[in-house]
């Protein structure tokens, strides 16, 4: 089965929390079972790469219990049933969900201040939001908001790269080399350009390390939207890489590769990677190359080890 949604496993958490003070990385374990979550269910990670998940949304279970007094924090990472806990589970309802927890009084004032401060709960709890993402947690709301603003910024990025010259569209590819690590520094840019007439086929030359022991000769084919990049660009650009003497290089355009493009890069003697439009804006993002940082979030959780002496 699919892994499920924090508000399924709220009410499986009570369980685990009536049998006296329990720690939540054994009921992470024991609810992996209980569900029969396969082996790629159990460790899927978050993006972060820090926490599975399924664990991830067995903590939010347990935070939300907390917040409506149905659980105790006892230590670090233990907790147990409170009495309204076990009142609850007396006469157990199918299921718990956000709308049951809205009757206790202590989540009703937990909600009411979150929507007070604004912050992500409100996304997470508002009516819409919760008929559109029933069963996301509010970090992974945060997680899909901050994708759908990647998406669109993307989409920006790649219009007015269509809307450029191709000088410009070639600038961009070597300052993105050099952004991610490769050549010197931003200033040696002009120099690694070559374009113009009688480039040989090659639009720009960077180092691959600082030393300049390997080089990448680089290809830019700036090309609107549905003019797919096909063999023929491929091949004529090995034989500038064979003119050159070079052993491998990069092929870089703001639109598409055709299935055969792929192909035939495969195929080449020469080491040449492909970058369609989608995989640049992609790194531009990244590396902060024609975007910037607006905002920062800081998303903090409980410093356990600062309360171990408590």
């Amino acid at each position: 089965m699919s892994i499920p949604d924090f508000q399924t496993l709220l009410l499986p958490v009570l369980r685990e929390a009536n049998h006296g003070e329990v720690r939540i990385g054994d009921v992470v374990e024991k609810l992996a079972d209980e569900f029969y979550l396969t082996p790629q269910e159990r460790t899927q990670l978050l993006p972060s790469g820090k926490q599975t998940t399924f664990a991830n949304r067995v903590h939010w279970a347990k935070s939300y219990l907390g917040k409506a007094g149905l659980i105790e924090l006892t230590k670090r990472a233990h907790f147990q049933i409170s009495e309204t806990g076990r009142g609850v589970l007396a006469d157990p309802p199918k299921k718990i969900d956000i709308t049951f927890l809205t009757r206790f009084p202590e989540f009703k004032a937990f909600r009411q201040a979150t929507i007070e401060d604004g912050s992500a709960e409100e996304l997470a709890e508002s009516p819409k939001s919760t008929q559109d993402h029933p069963a996301h947690t509010p970090d992974e709301i945060m997680r899909s908001a901050h994708r759908q603003m990647e998406l669109a910024l993307a989409d920006d990025l790649i219009k007015r790269i269509r809307s450029s010259n191709p000088t410009f569209f070639e600038s961009l590819v070597v300052k993105l080399l050099v952004g991610m690590g490769y050549g010197g520094s931003f200033q040696d840019v002009n120099n690694a350009l070559v374009g113009g007439s009688g480039d040989g086929g090659v639009d720009g030359v960077i180092d691959q390390d600082q030393l300049g022991l390997d080089r990448i000769y680089v290809q830019a084919k700036r090309y609107a939207e549905g003019n797919s990049v096909g063999p023929a660009a491929i091949r004529d650009f090995f034989g500038s890489l064979d003119r050159f003497k070079a052993s491998k290089g990069l092929f870089v355009t703001a639109s598409t590769f055709t299935k055969q493009a792929r192909e035939t890069a495969e195929v080449l003697s020469k080491r040449i990677v492909l970058v369609d439009g989608e995989q640049l804006t992609k790194l531009m993002i990244r590396h902060n190359i024609g975007c910037r940082i607006e905002e920062t979030l800081h998303v903090k959780s409980v410093d356990e080890e600062f309360f171990d002496q408590a």
